[in-house]
């Protein structure tokens, strides 16, 4: 289930995003999303924050808490999980 969810985010997020030079494939499960990972942005997060709501139902009322759910796939998938129990 968990390696189910990773990928549905990897996916989610390329498409949200745009990112067209990326795939699924070449996103690790811990590698920063910010940064020198994928290198997303502050746009990028608040675009995050309306997938996690829309997709999810989860509503993120403090963006600093955004900050470390939106670390790595691996933190995004453990807060979804946490969030659905």
């Amino acid at each position: 289930m968990s390696s189910d969810l990773k990928q549905e985010l990897k996916e989610k997020i390329i498409e949200q995003l745009n990112l067209e030079d990326v795939t699924a494939a070449e996103i690790a499960d811990n590698d920063p999303l910010f940064g020198d990972g994928l290198g997303l942005d502050s746009i990028d997060a608040l675009e995050l924050i309306v997938m996690l709501d829309k997709d999810y139902g989860i509503k993120l009322a403090d963006p600093k808490e955004g900050r470390k759910i939106f670390e790595s796939i691996d933190t995004m998938a453990a807060y979804i999980r946490a969030s659905k129990a």
